[in-house]
């Protein structure tokens, strides 16, 4: 599995009952703070692996850094913020590479095992089968507001805390389930990856907007039009594969085109074991959990929005 898919991460045989997981990731800072930016690119570049339902080993740093003009401090806190998300994750940093550059970067390159049988796609979904979301969305809006001083400082907290959190507890929770397709809301926004799961397939889809957990003072902020030019990118690229947008209320809609930085995962599972593992999840601290929608057999290949939900 490579570069003819879609997926979060390339997938490699290397015996019947083990394949390798790689990935690899990295983006300018979206927080002021370099310890909480090293943990969000942490949490971030780790989420390919856990959104293919594998469990990642070793990472190596990728940094770009203005060395002549910012202190290395900075490079130093961002560093430790990754490698203690890392750490949080039982995963081993083995190495890296960082080059002299006039903006600043960081990521990480993910190494993950998973048994060939168990790997989640973002094309396994069935008909009849729940959408569950396991984070709140609205990370692209809030981080431009906070560019334009607009946001108060808690606010600033709680986003940064959804961010840095890993996907490795959901991910552990669906091993006791039936999962037919996973994969992790990011810089496509939700329903840019949500297209990903139907596009090309005999089956559509319908997302209840009303059922989808925003982060708080989102929406206000998209009545103001503070939203980011990668929202507009989005719609433009995924519009005609949705339907019933009219309904809704532009601001909404920004929102759920919005693109996300380490954001949750988009779970596709059988109606009769959603609500168990929507349970489930709660209970595992995942409180904003959501079941947003579900395959339907009409319309094929379209994603309808249903503002009734």
């Amino acid at each position: 599995m490579g570069l003819d898919t879609c997926d979060d991460a390339g997938i490699y045989r290397i015996q019947d009952d083990l394949a390798l997981i790689q990935t690899v990731d990295f983006f300018t800072p979206v927080v002021d703070d370099p310890y909480s930016f090293g943990q969000i690119a942490a949490a971030n570049a780790l989420s390919d692996i856990y959104a293919m339902g594998g469990n990642p080993l070793t990472a190596m740093n990728i940094i770009c850094f203005p060395i002549k003009r910012m202190d290395i401090s900075v490079l130093q806190e961002i560093l430790k913020g990754g490698l203690d998300k890392l750490k949080e994750a039982e995963t081993l940093l083995v190495g890296g590479h960082s080059v002299e550059d006039e903006e600043l970067k960081y990521g990480l390159s993910v190494t993950g095992t998973i048994h060939p049988d168990h790997i989640l796609t973002n094309k396994g979904a069935r008909v009849g089968d729940q959408l569950i979301l396991t984070k709140p969305i609205g990370t692209g809006i809030i981080n431009t507001a906070i560019k334009g001083n607009l946001v108060k400082e808690d606010l600033i907290h709680e986003v940064t805390a959804i961010m840095a959190s890993l996907n490795r507890t959901a991910a552990q929770e669906l091993k006791a389930f039936d999962i037919h397709a996973c994969t992790d809301v990011t810089g496509f926004g939700l329903l840019g990856h949500a297209c990903e799961m139907i596009e090309g397939k005999e089956m559509g889809l319908v997302i209840y907007p009303s059922r989808v957990p925003f982060i708080r003072e989102v929406l206000n902020f998209a009545r103001m039009g503070i939203v980011p030019a990668g929202t507009h990118r989005n719609r433009d690229f995924r519009n005609e594969y949705l339907l019933g947008l009219e309904k809704i209320e532009p601001a909404i809609v920004d929102i759920l085109f919005d693109p996300q930085t380490s954001g949750g995962l988009l779970i596709a599972v059988g109606k009769e074991q959603s609500e168990d593992l929507g349970t489930k999840l709660v209970e595992k601290g995942l409180k904003n959990a959501s079941l947003i929608g579900e395959f339907v057999p009409e319309p094929k290949g379209k994603i309808l929005i249903e503002s009734l939900g």
